[in-house]
């Protein structure tokens, strides 16, 4: 019997299966763009889900990830089944264990944003077809992948042979959250160099990554050729003052980026706030990918969702 591949925290994905898996989606991107360039009688999406549905459950707002999951299913060719807290029986006390079996009952795979890992975990252990976190208070790996997509195109020179990112260094500065956690982790499998820069009370846990850990922003980006910003207040916190009073000296901006290395880029998962986290001359400036690392989202979540349901030129993957 095949195992069911569930995409929770990104650790699941070994380097072979990462690097794969950010090709596929620069191949799904060159379509992209050809299909675009020529509507008319040229090339169309790969249809490598073709007659499966997936289900996604969004348990908490979302502009990017909702956008390009139900765009990326329908151009492989799947039916994506939307929805949301207020329509799910689970709003009304039916277990998550119920759930998961109904759902595998109709669906090929699901897509969950929420709150608690745990619940992701459990629809993963009762189901039996694949779980792919859309979000989760601890992870975010649907976002590193694209993240991880832009860096290699905004450094194609700098890449392994095996198109690694070992050469690569990025500094992540903020609030150490899911999206530094996932950063991290994920990251670290394709060989980048990650440093989290954060004040004390708001840094990761010692040990719980490879990253650096570092509290002064002048010194924990030197070197780096990507500093990364996320939101300071994100959904559920309520501690909106202190948050922003603790990270006021943690704000991206150019001089930031004078202190990194020459060349570098900054990235953003969005939304933004031009002059909290990030300056609107960056934000919207010369020396950001943010917009691409935006659109990447789409490319990367095809490509790992046809490494879920080995579709595509997964299909023969063990």
């Amino acid at each position: 019997m095949t195992t069911v591949r569930h995409l929770l925290t990104g650790t699941e994905l070994s380097r072979d299966d990462l690097l794969a898996v950010l090709r596929r989606a620069h191949e799904l991107k060159a379509h992209d763009v050809a299909v675009g360039g020529n509507p008319s009688g040229g090339p169309t999406h790969p249809a490598s889900l073709a007659g499966l549905s997936v289900g996604l459950i969004f348990q908490k707002p979302s502009t990017r990830t909702r956008i390009s999951m139900e765009v990326g299913v329908h151009e492989l060719g799947a039916h994506p089944l939307l929805l949301r807290p207020d329509e799910m029986q689970l709003s009304r006390g039916e277990s998550v264990k119920d759930t998961a079996r109904i759902l595998s009952r109709h669906v090929h795979a699901v897509g969950i944003r929420t709150n608690k890992d745990a619940l992701l975990e459990e629809l993963a252990a009762e189901g039996t077809i694949p779980v792919v976190n859309l979000l989760t208070d601890g992870h975010h790996p649907c976002q590193v992948v694209a993240d991880l997509l832009t860096l290699q195109e905004a450094f194609p020179d700098r890449l392994s042979e095996d198109g690694g990112l070992d050469d690569l260094h990025l500094a992540y500065v903020g609030d150490g959250n899911n999206v530094a956690r996932s950063i991290a982790l994920v990251g670290s499998i394709a060989g980048l160099q990650v440093t989290v820069v954060a004040p004390d009370g708001y840094q990761l846990a010692a040990g719980e990554t490879p990253a650096v850990l570092a509290s002064d922003p002048a010194t924990g980006v030197a070197g780096a050729d990507c500093l990364y910003a996320d939101v300071w207040v994100s959904m559920g916190d309520t501690d909106s003052d202190e948050r922003r009073a603790a990270l006021r000296d943690y704000g991206l901006d150019d001089a930031l980026l004078d202190a990194a290395a020459p060349g570098a880029i900054a990235l953003h998962c969005l939304p933004a706030h031009p002059g909290e986290e990030i300056s609107a001359e960056v934000l919207y400036g010369d020396r950001q990918r943010i917009w691409d690392q935006a659109e990447n989202r789409r490319h990367a979540q095809k490509a790992l969702l046809e490494w879920v349901l080995r579709a595509g030129p997964f299909r023969d993957a063990a």
